[in-house]
């Protein structure tokens, strides 16, 4: 039987602090590739680290769910249920999820408080322009031929963070320096 989500977690490694590290932005804004930077660094610093790529989410946890308002919603939330519950056991989980409304990623931030987990929203703020260059998966060309619509950012909402937690600008900034910006920025709150 699975256990009662609303019950308190078991106890955290000892001396290691959990948190749910929520990195949000537009499609190919760089999330992933700060997430996976800085999960390197931690690991190798020997701090439990999960990372929650939303393409492996939506392929298992959340297949069959849309792109609906809605859909996304209940997406989001669902991964932040498990990072909280990953959190709360002293683990280190960096989200790299586009959530673009903001009443979801509060949702989560106040699953986080309800449990007394860290949670921490950090908005990987990259303008359009440079996503569309970057463009990693094709999705801004997609959508430019009409072969896909909704592009987050583009024909359907994306609600950028007013006062996240950090705001990160990648454009100009290798991927190693925004994780060593990140980085610092976790040390200060004493969570790496």
């Amino acid at each position: 039987m699975v256990g009662d989500p609303a019950a308190p977690a078991s106890a955290a490694v000892p001396g290691e602090r959990g948190a749910t590290v929520w990195l949000t932005g537009l499609p190919s804004a760089g999330k992933t590739t700060l997430a996976l930077a800085l999960a390197e660094r931690l690991r190798g610093e020997g701090r439990r680290v999960e990372v929650l790529d939303g393409d492996e989410i939506r392929a298992f946890l959340s297949e069959g769910l849309g792109f609906t308002r809605e859909d996304r919603h209940t997406n989001v939330t669902r991964i932040g249920f498990v990072a909280e519950r990953l959190a709360s056991h002293g683990v280190t989980v960096l989200v790299p999820v586009i959530a673009p409304y903001a009443d979801s990623r509060a949702a989560v931030r106040a699953r986080h408080a309800a449990a007394g987990t860290a949670f921490l929203e950090v908005h990987v703020a990259t303008p359009v322009e440079v996503c569309s260059r970057r463009d990693v998966k094709g999705l801004y060309a997609r959508q430019a031929t009409g072969e896909i619509s909704g592009l987050t950012g583009v024909d359907d909402p994306y609600e950028a963070p007013e006062n996240p937690d950090l705001r990160i600008q990648t454009q100009g900034s290798s991927p190693a320096d925004s994780a060593a910006e990140l980085h610092a920025f976790l040390t200060e709150r004493d969570l790496a």
